[in-house]
């Protein structure tokens, strides 16, 4: 199964990243997936069912500790053909 996750983490802060935004760039960029884009309103990853989870976990939990208040999370199938 290959899946795509979209994520925010809240509180922003335009003028300079808040340590849980760091936090979720690096576990984002550290896991084992195929397609990777940061930016500074939404993120999107995507790899097999197994990475994405597993990014996921770390990602929701290690945010959390970092001072994250919210996370907007989607996660969707991504079947053959779709981009």
């Amino acid at each position: 199964m290959r899946l795509r996750v979209e994520f925010t983490t809240e509180p922003f802060d335009l003028d300079e990243a808040p340590a849980h935004a760091l936090v979720a760039r690096q576990v984002i960029e550290g896991a084992e997936l195929d397609a990777v884009d940061v930016g500074p309103f939404g993120n999107t990853a995507e790899g097999g069912g197994d990475a994405v989870l597993t990014a996921v976990d770390a990602l929701l939990r290690r945010t959390l500790e970092a001072g994250a208040t919210r996370i907007s999370l989607q996660v969707n199938v991504v079947g053959e053909g779709e981009e």
